[in-house]
């Protein structure tokens, strides 16, 4: 009929597996230190350790390599109370992830810290800033956290952003070339987010457009961004 409107195809939301073993873990300046105390344990200079870094930097990938060695078991850090920490900690090494200003039980994380100095049990926290940042009521807690030997991830070099670019792409078995990548390493932030967020957005529009992700959507859909 003439003057009809064609309806618009709807994208699914279609799950992805983003591989996270110590093969697909992508290494760089930006992240050498931190990967050298997850491949050093146990010889750990502190049972409990911080790996800090952005959004996306790696560090639950990383905290993912480190359980699968360790036998570690995993919890956010805002779900963390006083009456699971000994479970949490029944197998001797624990992954804290997420830990955030003002989003956490103090008094279970300083329980936690106790029962792992006491057990000899080994904790990795995970967070986006230092926790000297933080705002922490207890004052003995606020000691121990700052006294917590920390690793930064850094962000990422020119290889590593290439490389992450493929990453994201391959876990979303999204098939790229040369042209692609150097589009994408020059036009977006340099980000661990800013990758993410821009893989996800071409493999959305490609599937809602029907089209191959190439550097001509990218381009496309990058322009007034």
């Amino acid at each position: 009929m003439a003057g009809s409107v064609q309806p618009r195809q709807l994208a699914l939301a279609l799950p992805h597996e983003e591989k996270l073993t110590r093969d697909d873990f992508l290494e760089g300046p930006a992240n050498e230190a931190a990967l050298a105390l997850i491949d050093g344990w146990p010889d750990w200079p502190n049972r409990i350790m911080l790996l800090v870094g952005p959004e996306g930097s790696g560090k639950s990938h990383l905290a993912a390599i480190w359980a699968e060695s360790a036998g570690a078991r995993s919890t956010a850090a805002h779900a963390l109370t006083a009456d699971t920490v000994p479970a949490a900690l029944a197998t001797g090494a624990l992954v804290v992830e997420d830990l955030r200003p003002s989003d956490f039980d103090e008094r279970a994380m300083f329980h936690l810290m106790n029962l792992a100095r006491q057990d000899d049990a080994f904790v990795l926290i995970t967070a986006r800033v230092p926790p000297s940042a933080f705002e922490i009521e207890l004052r003995d807690l606020r000691s121990r956290l700052r006294a917590v030997p920390t690793v930064t991830l850094l962000p990422p070099d020119d290889q590593l952003f290439r490389g992450l670019i493929v990453k994201f792409c391959a876990d979303r078995q999204l098939s790229v070339d040369e042209p692609l990548v150097s589009y994408l390493t020059n036009r977006i932030e340099r980000s661990y987010t800013a990758v993410r967020q821009a893989v996800e957005l071409l493999d959305t529009e490609a599937l809602r457009l029907g089209r191959p992700v190439t550097r001509a959507l990218a381009a496309e859909l990058l322009r007034d961004a």
